[in-house]
């Protein structure tokens, strides 16, 4: 028998056969019962044993040496008294004790362990660092990272928390965890089932309970015997193990998902692992560049954090409440705490919002200063002979946006101004008047909208209003003919075209005004900067007017328009009533048809529109040509239904348009191509078909194409989905009517990307900031640029800072304006 590891089991046999024989000291193949005994107890107890039960296991040594000079009674009580022992003293060292924490890894201890003999500095390219090297130094490049301070300014897009240690008993699924065992079972096999997957398991016990852990590897390599051998000398019976992962419930029970595993030196030994045990950094990756390359880079370079100098005056950080850039940087990597992870991530935001509002702010003061703009009479013969033949009175908040805006052509400084304004507010309105102020100056205006149907409605509206001041307006698209085109474009240059309302064909032809004062931009966030800043480059520093319809939340229009000046219609005009707006399921579709029918019944007309189908162009028309089809043949064939889509041409879209006004169709089956751009007051009804698939402001933007007469109007919202998250949503459209709310709504259920459609909106990529999770920052950042901007326009004073700030401006911004 080894020592230090008795035979239990014979051990208890021994003892059990003697008692039920009578205690006659039994003689086995090799010794007699007392002899055995005597040999077990004079071998060292086993390991463990706590120092009162190793004399106890001492004296039954001797006892069982004077066996035979004991009485019957005697041996009976010396026997139970010994089973008994052994019991307890078993039960004593394999029942697990409560291991104590391992000591977590903290960023300073891990900066000291890993520094090279060389100093790390933050120009030195990360070819030369020894822990990366020259072949994966060249795969991190495909992240854009070169330098020893690219990769400590390279941000975790998210943290998974194991720093928190927890019993197994107390593990809950869906929390991140690390769990401290012992190891009593661990196994590695070639799953029965694939002979290219191999099953690694362990069993971890603590003195709450034991769990089961696996881990799969897929590929031939891992089911060769050897490897799975190896894995399993790696975790032997006894040793310490600490592992952590995501809690996960299934059908065996509670496990962590493919954990990260490590075996420690000893009870209380630290966690050596980059991932166990910590607040573990989340990396965006890219083909060929893992999480453990990019954690190891950054750990060979946390010595060069000492470099950093912080371009925020003190002052400004303490004012505020903010971390050092030095020690925000070294916990937005390997936080040594949770709390001192979201402070570090509140200084990195803080900077994120600052700088594009310091950029912002300077670069309007800079546009302030400027000179050379055009200056408009606020009042003449054109604003008032069309005052005069307005058929309704403007809304107060319709006369003070056109206030701010005279007021704004009425200088030498270029006008820089953003009309937001919900549906049906009056935008257009508006912007006649800036154009009048322009024309009757003696310059030309342009206005360009997103789409050849927004252009054409607003071409519609221009018409009679200008034909009555007599002046000449045209068209300019992408289906204006050619012999039209070119008249145009010689008219612009000879200054008989006052104003040319167009598309993108704006700036893609080769159009050359004579004298352009102003542009105007229609849904300005459809457009790209390059495409705004070329049509704005036709004209001398021209005073710029942008318009939405697509009302954005305050931290939207700041970070999209922080150099801009922004005015709110927000007022609609009187005798505009609410839409009455129902969240209807496919059961209540026939209740959805028979409202159509009476108010067709009525004389009035109805909308249906199908969402837009992303991935293919070609299905979203199927779908309108089908749903089209069916409507006219079964479902309503006693009306006459028109069909619209984004593969029809200009003519064409125009012609089914004009037979909708004109009420030759009742009914007009249209993808989304409808949103903006098409008013037809007799409009009552708005059924959106698949609701789910739409932004409440896309909603929003669509309701608004009813409910522009006299008459109650409906918006019926039809949607199969049963996700409470779609209902939630779909509920704020029948509940608001408020486009400003309801787009801050939409902010928060979809995030800033999806509300303002594409992409080429202009809004700066963000490495860690959220416009829905840290407005507070955001106004924060803002109120310290404004007061910087105010005490040092130039920051001539604050060097570090300026050199900051042009970096950090021209890589948000991508090295373009905004407006």
């Amino acid at each position: 028998m080894a020592t230090g590891n008795p035979d239990w089991i014979r051990l208890d046999k021994a003892l059990s056969i003697e008692a039920d024989k009578g205690c006659t000291n039994l003689q086995g193949n090799q010794y007699q019962f007392n002899e055995f005994l005597c040999l077990n107890f004079g071998q060292s107890p086993p390991t463990g044993t706590p120092t009162s039960d190793r004399r106890k296991w001492q004296n039954f040594a001797a006892q069982y040496a004077d066996y035979s000079n004991l009485s019957v009674a005697q041996r009976k009580t010396l026997i139970s008294q010994t089973r008994q022992f052994l019991y307890e003293l078993r039960k004593t060292l394999e029942t697990p004790r409560e291991l104590p924490p391992p000591k977590l890894p903290k960023t300073t201890a891990i900066t000291d362990k890993k520094a090279s003999l060389r100093p790390v500095t933050l120009d030195q390219s990360l070819n030369n660092l020894a822990e990366v090297g020259y072949k994966r130094g060249e795969l991190l490049k495909r992240l854009g990272l070169h330098t020893v301070k690219d990769i400590l300014f390279y941000y975790p897009r998210d943290h998974i928390d194991y720093a928190r240690q927890v019993a197994i008993s107390n593990l809950v699924a869906g929390e991140t965890v690390t769990i401290v065992g012992t190891v009593k079972r661990c196994n590695c096999f070639t799953s029965p089932k694939n002979k290219k997957l191999s099953i690694f398991e362990l069993i971890l016990r603590d003195h709450t309970g034991h769990i089961k852990l696996n881990r799969f590897f897929a590929g031939t390599r891992f089911t060769s015997r050897g490897w799975q051998e190896r894995q399993k000398r790696i975790y032997p019976l006894g040793s310490i193990v600490a592992a952590s992962g995501l809690v996960k419930q299934n059908r065996y029970g509670i496990t962590l998902d493919n954990p990260e595993i490590e075996v420690l030196d000893s009870v209380g030994s630290s966690i050596e692992s980059l991932k166990i045990g910590r607040v573990l950094p989340v990396y965006p990756l890219t083909e060929g560049v893992g999480a453990d390359l990019i954690r190891k880079a950054i750990i060979a370079s946390l010595e060069a954090i000492k470099q950093i100098r912080d371009p925020l005056p003190r002052v400004l950080r303490e004012q505020y409440g903010l971390m050092g850039l030095k020690d925000a940087i070294g916990n937005i990597h390997f936080p040594e705490t949770p709390e001192l992870l979201a402070h570090a991530r509140r200084r990195l935001v803080f900077d994120e919002f600052f700088y594009l509002q310091l950029g912002f702010l300077q670069r309007r003061q800079e546009q302030k200063q400027v000179h050379n703009s055009a200056v408009f009479t606020p009042q003449g013969k054109l604003i008032k002979q069309f005052d005069d033949i307005l058929p309704f009175k403007l809304t107060n908040a319709q006369q003070r946006v056109i206030n701010e805006i005279l007021e704004d052509l009425n200088s030498v400084t270029p006008m820089n101004r953003l009309v937001q304004g919900d549906v049906g507010a009056g935008k257009t309105i508006v912007a006649v008047f800036a154009i009048l102020a322009a024309l009757q100056s003696g310059y030309q205006a342009a206005l360009m909208a997103p789409t050849e149907v927004l252009a054409e409605q607003h071409y519609r509206k221009f018409i009679p209003w200008f034909n009555q001041l007599y002046l000449p307006v045209e068209l300019l698209t992408g289906s204006t003919k050619k012999a039209k085109r070119e008249e145009i474009h010689r008219q612009l240059q000879t200054g008989e075209l006052p104003l040319l309302v167009g598309t993108h064909a704006l700036i893609q032809d080769p159009v050359n005004f004579q004298k352009l004062g102003l542009v105007v931009i229609d849904e300005q966030h459809r457009f790209g900067v390059q495409q705004r800043a070329k049509l704005l480059a036709k004209g001398k520093s021209p005073h710029v007017l942008t318009m939405t319809a697509t009302p954005i939340p305050r931290t939207l229009a700041l970070t999209l328009h922080g150099d801009l000046d922004v005015s709110q219609i927000d007022e609609l005009p009187p005798g505009r009533q609410a839409i009455q707006t129902t969240v209807l399921t496919g059961k209540e579709r026939t209740q959805a048809y028979d409202l159509i029918r009476r108010e067709v019944a009525q004389g009035r007309q109805v909308y249906i529109i199908f969402p837009m189908i992303e991935e293919s162009e070609k299905l979203d028309v199927k779908a309108a040509v089908e749903e089209h089809k069916k409507l006219s043949e079964k479902v309503f064939p006693d009306f006459k239904i028109g069909l619209l889509h984004g593969r029809m041409s200009s003519t064409a879209k125009d012609e089914v348009l004009t037979a909708f006004r004109d009420n030759e169709y009742q009914i007009i089956v249209s993808t989304t191509v409808i949103e903006v751009g098409v008013d037809v007051p007799n409009a009552t009804i708005m059924l959106i078909e698949n609701a789910e698939r739409f932004g409440l402001s896309q909603l929003h933007q669509l309701r608004g194409r009813v409910g522009r007469g006299s008459h109650k109007s409906y918006c019926l919202l039809m949607s199969s989905s049963k996700t409470p998250d779609v209902r939630q949503r779909l509920t704020v459209l029948e509940q608001s009517q408020d486009g400003f709310f309801i787009s801050e709504m939409d902010l928060r259920f979809r995030g800033p990307g999806t509300v303002l459609g594409t992409r080429q909106s202009g809004l700066p990529d963000f490495a860690l900031a959220s416009l829905v999770e840290d407005q507070e920052v955001l106004e924060l950042a803002r109120l310290a640029a404004e007061k910087i901007i105010v005490a040092d326009q130039t920051l001539g004073s604050l060097p570090s800072l300026k050199k900051e700030l042009e970096t950090r401006y021209k890589k948000l911004m991508g090295g373009e304006i905004l407006t």
